[in-house]
């Protein structure tokens, strides 16, 4: 085995992160609600929290995470960077077993890296993995071709599932496998039914790992069809939990109602951004005056605080405000619509009949009226004040707009993209120019492509220095919201209900998307 090397980073950490002294009370049932629609509940496969919010409490994963970012102890119970961070050491917990009784083992989850490598869509992720060594049941050893410090969050529950090879390696296509709508992981919960559209019914693994978790018996799921009879729901004490609440003015009216609590805290890995993209292909937005002119014309003020109730916060850049990559020295594009007009006329846009400079159109993502229609909507007012007409294209359904988005016809276009930890994950895949992909939703759609980005992310992606990696981020935040391939709006505001008596809710960076082993009733 490799020497560690000196500067290489060890966390180690014993298990007894059991209850704490205090009294709690084991044991009662979850009623969890959502309006999300999973096909499945197998994070190696399919992202997005309708997944992972149930993949991470039947699967566990090598790691996970606090509220500061800091990795935890979980079925590696530590591990250690080699061969100058090109190596990364798990040494596993002894006692893990899934859910049929049979022990978990460096074969798993080297077969479930593998597996999640070859057919995860974030291609990224995992990308400098090369192999998995099982010198031992309890040690696996992670070969990357060069180092790779976005592995850490990539071996996070919503990320990283560790599925028994016993059953997922039988050669049959994962992402169409049988199992994945009836998974058998190592987590805290078993997945007991499951009726699409209906309910997930989720039983208590007596045999979980860490001591005297999870806390309850049992969790329901139930689905609604719609924010409306889910707030309903709620309202009558038929709920008593739901995370990643969007609907504004639902919000103000379930925070009225007696032994109700909402929180906005947890899920800053999630990074969701909520943005105006533009085809820098198409003319006249391959010039950057034009689209900085658009970006100066938004008044984010008014959006935040008008549209979104004060719910939502100004999104800057890139990177969403709370990771810790986030830089806010960056070109705010406060409202200016003298600068504006400036810009226009620099680029050659003169007015015309009725003072228009240009005719573009916008779409956006549909299924969201507060984010993403209502933004789309109060753009056409507002464009016209700097000469730019706008007409709002509606599409019927997702994948009606995504064909639109993944083909790259379109002028402008409403998108809400999330960065998933770390930027190597969701920041890179729109900014990279070897990423333009038609046909291929939430890649490089707006067609952006500048050698200095390239470079930069190409240097922060292997950079083992946090200061220095910093850096690079910060140079890379700057030069892409000066080159306004991207208007940036808002970010997500996502909110737990809860009922008031619920203690130890989901509130690490990953939110819902982690175990929630924790939680219990008061």
């Amino acid at each position: 085995m490799m020497q560690t090397i000196v500067k290489s980073i060890v966390f180690a950490a014993t298990l007894a992160i059991a209850a704490p002294a205090t009294a709690q009370k084991a044991g009662g049932t979850l009623i969890w609600g959502t309006t999300q629609v999973a096909r499945h509940f197998n994070p190696a496969v399919q992202s997005g929290y309708a997944t992972a919010m149930v993949g991470a409490q039947v699967f566990a994963s090598p790691l996970r995470f606090d509220d500061k970012w800091n990795p935890q102890p979980y079925l590696a119970e530590s591990w250690s960077f080699q061969d100058d961070g090109k190596s990364l050491l798990l040494k596993l917990v002894p006692n893990a077993t899934f859910h049929d009784g049979k022990p978990v083992t460096s074969e798993d989850v080297a077969f479930s890296i593998m597996a999640i490598k070859a057919n995860h869509p974030f291609s990224s992720m995992l990308a400098a993995v090369e192999r998995v060594d099982t010198p031992s049941p309890t040690v696996a050893i992670i070969r990357m071709s060069q180092p790779h410090p976005a592995i850490f969050l990539a071996l996070s529950p919503a990320l990283c599932p560790i599925m028994p090879k016993h059953i997922f390696g039988d050669g049959a296509d994962l992402k169409t496998h049988a199992r994945n709508t009836t998974p058998i992981g190592s987590g805290p919960y078993k997945l007991a039914e499951f009726k699409p559209g209906e309910h997930i019914i989720l039983e208590k693994n007596p045999a979980f790992f860490i001591k005297d978790r999870p806390k309850f018996d049992r969790i329901i799921v139930r689905i609604f069809r719609d924010s409306n009879a889910l707030a309903v729901a709620i309202e009558r004490k038929e709920i008593q939990f739901t995370p990643f609440w969007a609907d504004l003015a639902l919000l103000d009216r379930l925070s009225k109602t007696p032994g109700i609590a909402t929180t906005d805290k947890g899920g800053d890995a999630i990074g969701p951004l909520n943005w105006l993209a533009f085809n820098t292909k198409k003319k006249p937005l391959d010039d950057a005056r034009v689209r900085q002119a658009i970006s100066f014309a938004i008044d984010r003020e008014f959006i935040t605080k008008k549209l979104h109730n004060g719910r939502s916060r100004i999104a800057t850049g890139p990177i969403a405000p709370g990771a810790p990559f986030y830089s806010g020295a960056v070109e705010h594009y406060k409202v200016d619509l003298e600068k504006a007009n400036r810009l226009l006329d620099q680029a050659g846009l003169k007015k015309g009949a009725g003072g228009v400079r240009a005719s573009l159109s916008v779409d956006y993502l549909p299924g969201s009226n507060e984010q993403q229609k209502n933004v789309a909507e109060y753009l056409k007012p507002q464009l016209k004040k700097i000469g730019i007409e706008v007409t709002v294209r509606n599409a019927p359904d997702f994948p009606t707009w995504a064909k639109r988005v993944g083909a790259h016809d379109f002028d402008m276009t409403m998108d809400a993209v999330f960065n998933w930890g770390d930027p190597v994950i969701g920041v890179h895949r729109t900014y990279l120019s070897s990423n333009i992909r038609p046909g291929i939703i939430w890649s490089n759609t707006q067609s952006y492509s500048n050698p200095k980005v390239d470079d930069l992310l190409a240097k922060a992606a292997v950079e083992r220095d946090p200061a220095k990696r910093k850096a690079e981020y910060q140079e890379f935040q700057k030069i892409v919201v000066g080159d306004a391939p991207i208007a940036y709006i808002n970010v997500l505001p996502y909110f737990t209900i809860y009922e008031k008596n619920l203690r130890s809710l989901p509130t690490t960076i990953w939110g819902a998307m982690a175990p929630i082993d924790e939680m219990y009733r008061e």
